[in-house]
């Protein structure tokens, strides 16, 4: 199908998209990879009368470690995180999630800002973005704000960015044990999007769990972390007895369970905890 009509801005700097957007109101759409909102104006799901596309805005691809901070700009590809010597060091867990996202056209054009901001259900960084505690910062002409992952998605396709504000950098606290995390998924055939997947983040000494973050994306209709899941791990030793107990939780904060063509509730919670034990397995082996 043919998207309606609409006005078309692409602003070099972000001052200038925050001034559209305040201009143009509700009737704007912002456009940065195009993956999400694309199809949804090809299909007119969506009729906005103008869109800012921000994809040349230079100051938004940045990619940094600084200190116990790594910083991403809201506009760095899935294929940029993918191939990120600094974050293959300090945050692998951010390369092995960008790596299978979609397909390599999907990884070259798509954002994680975009990805993050468009909150499906099914996208594969919710759940690392959660398990690593990040920290989403979104602008507006009003100011600037920073957002916890943990209260960033809302509902389904519903985040907590406002109409008038533009994601602009996603900060990650540097992981103290970098290599004991895992993302793995079950990903829909076609599309590679998640049917469920699971990313842990694990901190380990004298031979047992200090801490755990569990962040899980396709069972339910906003990603979260799975807390039950956590608390049963840290002070325990990470054998296949524990893990196997905590993982049976993976879906315990899941109230409803997403059910369409792909999978069942029932099935869903069902990979849940199988890709939260096969996660923990595989971070706690690397710790």
């Amino acid at each position: 199908m043919i998207p309606a009509n609409f006005d078309y801005f692409a602003p070099n700097t972000i001052e200038e998209a925050l001034q559209l957007l305040a201009q143009h109101g509700d009737n704007a759409k912002i456009l940065s990879g195009g993956h999400s909102l694309i199809p949804v104006l090809k299909l007119r799901l969506a009729a906005p009368g103008v869109v800012i596309d921000i994809g040349r805005i230079a100051d938004l691809k940045t990619i940094k470690v600084d200190g116990a901070t790594i910083s991403i700009g809201a506009n760095a590809t899935h294929a940029e995180i993918a191939a990120n010597a600094d974050l293959k060091t300090h945050c692998p867990l951010l390369v092995e999630t960008a790596a299978q996202i979609g397909d390599q056209q999907v990884r070259n054009r798509g954002t994680i800002g975009g990805s993050l901001t468009h909150a499906d259900p099914a996208a594969d960084w919710p759940a690392a973005i959660l398990a690593l505690d990040a920290e989403i910062v979104a602008r507006s002409s009003s100011g600037t704000r920073t957002i916890k992952a943990t209260d960033f998605f809302l509902d389904l396709m519903t985040s907590a960015v406002e109409s008038d504000e533009i994601v602009t950098e996603i900060r990650v606290p540097k992981p103290a044990q970098p290599a004991a995390a895992v993302y793995l998924k079950a990903p829909q055939s076609a599309s590679g999007f998640a049917v469920v997947g699971v990313a842990a983040q694990l901190k380990v000494a004298n031979g047992k769990c200090e801490a755990a973050s569990i962040g899980v994306t396709g069972l339910a209709p906003k990603a979260f972390r799975a807390s039950s899941v956590e608390a049963a791990l840290v002070g325990k030793a990470l054998d296949d007895a524990a893990i196997s107990a905590a993982s049976a939780k993976a879906d315990a904060e899941a109230d409803d369970a997403m059910e369409d063509i792909h999978a069942s509730g029932d099935y869903r919670r069902h990979l849940a905890r199988v890709y939260a034990k096969r996660a923990l397995m595989a971070a706690a082996a690397k710790a």
